[in-house]
């Protein structure tokens, strides 16, 4: 049995289990639920008329980011090129599809790639009270704000740092890859960029051109990732080698964000995940 099709039947509610299928089977067989996953009917399902207006209201956030994710990787098969982002409403076209294709045919990249997505429908936020010299201070953080997360590198405990790595790694991968115009457009601040490049261990980044945040996060993003996985005691989980794998992919990886928002996430990704822009 493929373990990968477990961790899917653990995400799916009984709602989605009815969308793809008989439910009882798919429990017994979690093979077949990528198959259904995969499938032109089940798309129609939750993205066809009806479902185009609101996604959610047929499926669950994971449901609907799998067939989002999984439809890509389809359509990636029978493309020669994609539209690739360079700009805040620039896309020019790259001939290399087939480097998507062969990232995206791998199911534990797809997987990662929709519990990510499914992580951001509900972000963590609040707030830590450090000791400074002035006495203790409130610190605010917030999961889709990259400088307030960094910022609690400062005061947590060695042990809990692996876990704030992979979510730095996780929202850069997640703004450069669903909000890009945003990002790039979005002004960090000398502050906030120099500790950004703290948290990634660089002494300096250019973040000339149009990109400007994008190409900050891309750089940060796989450094991030890394420094999540070398400071885990004892053998890696599936997830951290998953994380691994994405430190080495980083490009790859938003640029697959980058066509499945394209092609099936735009129109809600505001009401979605509590951000506007491009």
């Amino acid at each position: 049995m493929d373990p990968t099709a477990l961790t899917y039947l653990e995400h799916l509610t009984d709602g989605d289990l009815a969308v793809l299928g008989d439910p009882a089977r798919l429990r017994a067989e979690p093979d077949r639920i990528l198959e259904r996953i995969a499938r032109p009917d089940t798309y129609e399902a939750v993205f066809g008329p009806g479902g185009a207006t609101e996604p959610f209201l047929r499926a669950s956030p994971f449901l609907t980011f799998g067939v989002a994710v999984h439809r890509a990787a389809e359509e990636l098969g029978a493309s020669t090129f994609t539209r690739e982002w360079v700009a805040p409403r620039q896309r020019v076209p790259v001939f290399d599809a087939h480097v998507l294709r062969d990232f995206a045919g791998d199911p534990l990249r797809r997987l990662f790639l929709v519990e990510l997505l499914a992580s951001y429908t509900h972000v963590a936020s609040g707030s830590v009270w450090v000791q400074t010299s002035r006495g203790w201070r409130r610190r605010r953080f917030s999961e889709l704000d990259p400088v307030r997360l960094a910022s609690l590198l400062e005061v947590i405990d060695e042990r809990d740092r692996p876990g704030v790595y992979r979510r730095l790694g996780d929202l850069a991968l997640f703004l450069t890859g669903v909000f890009p115009d945003h990002t790039a457009l979005h002004d960090m601040g000398g502050v906030g960029r120099s500790r950004l490049l703290r948290a990634g261990g660089l002494t300096d980044l250019d973040p000339s051109g149009e990109a400007g945040g994008v190409s900050i996060l891309e750089a940060l993003g796989p450094r991030w990732y890394r420094l999540a996985v070398r400071q885990v005691r004892g053998p890696l989980t599936g997830t951290m080698r998953a994380t691994a794998d994405m430190a080495a992919h980083f490009v790859d990886a938003r640029r697959i964000l980058n066509f499945v928002t394209d092609r099936f996430l735009f129109p809600f990704r505001s009401q979605w995940f509590g951000l506007s822009g491009g």
